[in-house]
């Protein structure tokens, strides 16, 4: 079969299938087409979720007769010179306007800014149909109408009109929140208006926009740098989640981007903290050397590639854990909202599960003892001083009360105030300075346990079981040079290994913390993350969930009797404990319900 050169229409409308995927892809290739004309308005408006219409008007720089002919040239742009070390703009391959053009009825009207007369061009199906003088506006206006009429079959791949829709306004709100200083407005026949005012350099109130005011209430700050990188941006605190990731943001030099490494660098940071199938909110900015990452590796540009992942993804897991450290402790807003609706006429609470007989550790009549297997009973206990085990008493009420101390006279001293009663030996009610806040004891005090083995982690080289016979695990070459490169900081975590030949490894010693184990099988686990993420952190995270299991077993029960000293002493050490504000499952360890909430409950303000 002799070979031939395609006609430019099927040259655009292969562009086209992957660039413009469906109307939310053209609808982000226009709007940076705007941002990148320096537009401060751009207001984009929809019919059909996009299909039948989807028009986005700028105030930008605009185009003069002969920049509106090569607009919807092909790889024609005024955005790069000669090279793509240095991309600073949103787009830069100039093949946007052809693609849409060769596969929809495109047409294009703009003004300079400094010009006198507008222009106008149309396409339709890749033929351009005229160029002519016309009235406009400074600025650009493009109509994008029966998208795909000239590829029928792509039709068929798109989605409901709604879903389509929905699809704009993640895009638009995507854009919205990586230009705070942009006025955004979405309207059409096919939706409600969404007008995102401009913030100027208030970061966080575009984001409150668009996530809600709730996330302004329970964001962190983010502001960290490394080796000439820099990450800004807010984060939720732990107990502040939702159902899936929908609600993390990510942006590199200003470009919206979903990328796996960042993407998996947040959930790392979060881990422990966030229940599972749970995903924190956030927001981050990356700005590093356009030279140190690739932004040209996918069609779309939502992927991109950065020269050294590994200093970027630490980056992000540092600087989120040490925000979390300083100020993720606090409770989420939502959890005294919940309780307010709680306590609203009409609510119907949950059918209460049927009360399980009192086991032997659970029973208050007699006092907690760690179990025999525990390896926490064998921790110094100068990490824990302040806080005393308690004796048992023999009352069977379900609340308790003990006379105010001195330390309980004076809540406005501590942020987590001072215990004043503990209520179905669970629950430890302390009053604060303006306000009262609800703890739950047990899962307060599991995560005061695991912070405490985590440090013992992370402080000494970890005991290890030496095995009487090695085993022997063979890997492919590459994976097993790979792998020991970490040989080092695998035995500080009690992993010994050593190279057995070209394609094996031999594992003399394991950590004594994880018990019999699977040898082979966790040395391929982290061959696999060692070639997908250059790290081996599998093994640290294997050992951090075993302390998180033995801190479930070494805390204070459910249906403990305690003190009044013993809860202040629990309150103290929460306070400066990070991550205090959620137990090893992630689940909120108090919530805090202000004064003027509890007042708006009687109806006093």
């Amino acid at each position: 079969m002799a070979i031939r050169q395609l006609s430019e229409t099927l040259i655009n409308q292969i562009a086209a299938g992957e660039v413009i995927e469906r109307p939310a892809s053209a609808a982000k290739e226009l709007i940076e087409n705007a941002l990148d004309a320096g537009a401060t308005r751009i207001e984009i408006a929809t019919a059909g979720g996009g299909k039948a219409l989807l028009r986005v008007s700028d105030n930008g720089s605009g185009m003069d007769a002969a920049d509106l002919e090569l607009a919807v040239r092909r790889h024609c742009t005024s955005k790069i010179s000669n090279t793509l070390d240095d991309i600073r703009t949103l787009g830069f391959r100039g093949e946007a306007l052809p693609s849409i053009g060769s596969v929809a009825r495109l047409s294009i009207s703009s003004r300079r800014r400094d010009g006198v007369d507008g222009h106008e061009i149309a396409m339709a199906g890749g033929k351009l149909l005229h160029l002519r003088p016309s009235a406009s506006n400074p600025g650009t206006i493009v109509e994008v109408r029966d998208l795909f009429f000239a590829t029928p079959a792509r039709l068929k791949f798109l989605k409901t009109e709604k879903a389509e829709a929905a699809a704009i306004t993640e895009t638009v709100k995507r854009m919205a929140i990586a230009f705070p200083g942009v006025r955004f407005v979405l309207s059409g026949s096919d939706r409600s208006t969404l007008e995102l005012p401009a913030t100027g350099d208030d970061h966080l109130a575009r984001i409150a926009q668009v996530l809600g005011k709730e996330f302004r209430e329970n964001a962190i700050e983010i502001n960290a740098e490394r080796e000439e990188i820099s990450l800004t941006g807010f984060a939720g605190v732990p107990t502040f989640n939702r159902g899936n990731s929908a609600h993390q943001y990510a942006f590199v030099n200003g470009r919206p981007v979903q990328d796996k490494l960042i993407l998996s660098a947040i959930r790392g940071a979060y881990a422990e903290t966030i229940p599972s199938g749970r995903y924190a909110v956030a927001v981050l900015s990356i700005e590093l050397d356009p030279a140190l990452v690739d932004v040209n590796v996918h069609p779309a540009k939502s992927d991109v590639r950065f020269r050294d992942p590994q200093l970027v993804r630490g980056l992000i897991v540092g600087a989120i854990r040490e925000a979390l450290a300083r100020d993720g402790s606090r409770a989420a807003t939502t959890g005294a909202e919940g309780m307010l609706r709680s306590f609203r006429p009409g609510f119907q609470p949950r059918a209460a599960e049927p009360q399980q007989p009192w086991s032997a550790e659970r029973s208050p009549s007699r006092p907690y003892e760690f179990p025999a297997n525990n390896s926490f009973r064998e921790r110094p206990q100068s990490s824990f001083d302040g806080l005393v085990m308690p004796t048992a008493r023999a009352e069977t009420s379900t609340s308790s009360w003990s006379p105010p101390t001195a330390e309980a006279e004076t809540p406005a001293r501590y942020p987590l105030g001072a215990a004043r009663a503990q209520i179905h030996e669970n629950y430890i009610v302390a009053q604060t300075d303006d306000g009262l806040v609800i703890v739950d004891q047990h899962a307060a005090h599991e995560r005061l346990v695991f912070e405490a083995l985590r440090k013992a982690l992370h402080s000494k080289r970890l005991a290890s079981q030496v095995l009487l016979i090695p085993d022997i695990v063979d890997l492919p070459e590459e994976d097993c040079d790979r792998l020991m490169q970490f040989a080092a900081e695998l035995g500080e975590l009690g992993l010994a290994i050593e190279r057995f030949g070209p394609g094996a490894i031999a594992v003399r010693e394991t950590p004594a913390l994880l018990g019999e184990v699977d040898a082979s099988g966790l040395i391929r686990q982290l061959a696999d993350e060692v070639a997908e993420w250059d790290t081996a952190s599998g093994l640290s995270a294997k050992l951090e969930y075993v302390a998180a299991t033995m801190a479930c077993h070494g805390s204070v029960r459910s249906g403990r009797r305690m003190r009044s000293e013993e809860m202040n002493a629990l309150l103290r050490q929460m306070e400066v404990t990070p991550g205090s504000g959620q137990c090893n499952h992630g689940r909120p360890t108090y919530i805090e319900l202000k004064l003027s909430d509890i007042e708006r409950l009687f109806g006093r303000s």
